[in-house]
Order: structure tokens, then C-alpha cells, then sequence
């Protein structure tokens, strides 16, 4: 029997890490408060084991013109949420490069091209 609790145990451990990457149509943060964009500081080589690390959160009709310090060029993996979407800048103050995500998941941000040698990374 301890073998069986054991084992289940594992598998459930198991299974957590490979669901690192919230669903973008329940996307809220720790107090239950809907979100727009969640971005992770780190992504994973397997797909299904991105969005991970510290994150940086975004609510509805928020409008941030520069990131926070910490956060430049930290973020590898986002999540938008159903109904949203996160338009984002290359440089401070809306300047530069500009790109905008859909609701849904994107794993790995250096997948995301920007220009022609660069990515969003």
C-alpha cells in the first residue's frame, strides 16, 4: 500500500511541473482579481515546463509607459488573457519596435521575431 501512495504521490508531483503556464481564460492573480498579462522571467526548453520564475502582473486597462527596472529584459514567457491583449514597445516611453500579443500563451518570447536578426526575448 505504501508503494501505491508513493507512487500516486509522484505522478502528481510530476504532473504540476508540466502544468507551469496558467490558462489564459482564468487568469487571476493570488487574490482572485482578474488579469490581462502575466509575464514570467523564465521559459524552459519543453514547452509544457515555461512560465516560470518571478512574473510581473497586468489588470485590465492598465497603461505602463516604461517597465519597471528590474524587469528589463527579464521576461522570457507571458500568458494575455481571454478578452485582452499586451502591446509592447522595444524602448521606454512607447518608442521603438512595437508588437502586440493575443489572448492566449506564448512559451517562448525569443521565438517571437522582431526585425529581422532580433526577437522579443
Amino acid at each position: 500500500m505504501k508503494v501505491v501512495i508513493a507512487h500516486l504521490l509522484a505522478a502528481l508531483c510530476f504532473e504540476g511541473m508540466n502544468a507551469q503556464c496558467p490558462d489564459p481564460s482564468t487568469l487571476k492573480d493570488n487574490e482572485g482579481n482578474k488579469l490581462c498579462t502575466r509575464m514570467f522571467e523564465h521559459s524552459s526548453y519543453y514547452y509544457d515546463m515555461s512560465c516560470y520564475g518571478g512574473f510581473l502582473d497586468v489588470y485590465p486597462n492598465d497603461d505602463e509607459p516604461i517597465i519597471p527596472r528590474a524587469w528589463n529584459d527579464r521576461i522570457s514567457s507571458l500568458v494575455v488573457g481571454k478578452s485582452c491583449s499586451l502591446t509592447v514597445w522595444s524602448r521606454s516611453k512607447k518608442q521603438g519596435t512595437k508588437k502586440k500579443f493575443s489572448a492566449g500563451i506564448v512559451h517562448h518570447l525569443k521565438e517571437v521575431k522582431k526585425g529581422l536578426f532580433g526577437d522579443w526575448n
